[in-house]
């Protein structure tokens, strides 16, 4: 059984939108964070993360101001909604999640260990 399952994504035009939502299905431990990474050119990089209650999130300077991302910490889901969508947010996003702190803090891909399948995005000009 898969410890996160993805679903959302998808082919949209320039300023187009889109949301993906990822859900765990491991609530044994209590999750630090969760997020959004993208993957491109067999390289992963962090478009959003959130920790636990009260935190406001990051975001590459990238997707700043454009993407919002949420998490429902009792369902342990995290959703990343996605606007004004540019040929560059074209990729494979993967959702992540990590029950250590510090790995949530370096946001370093290669210390993740929890993945969701990956979900594609296609952005059209």
């Amino acid at each position: 059984k898969e410890q996160l399952v993805e679903s959302g994504g998808g082919s949209v035009e320039v300023g187009g939108s889109l949301r993906l939502f990822c859900e765990s299905f491991d609530t044994s431990l209590l999750i630090r964070c969760m997020g959004w990474f993208r993957g491109r050119d067999g390289k992963r990089e962090l478009v959003a993360k959130l920790g636990g209650p009260g935190d406001i999130g990051a975001y590459s300077d990238a997707v700043k101001g454009r993407f919002a991302i949420s998490r429902d910490h009792v369902k342990d889901t995290v959703s990343l909604q996605m606007n004004n969508l540019k040929p560059d947010d074209s990729g494979t996003y993967f959702c992540f999640m990590s029950y250590v702190e510090s790995v949530c803090e370096r946001s370093d891909a290669s210390k993740i260990t929890f993945w969701g399948q990956g979900t594609p995005v296609s952005v059209s000009s």
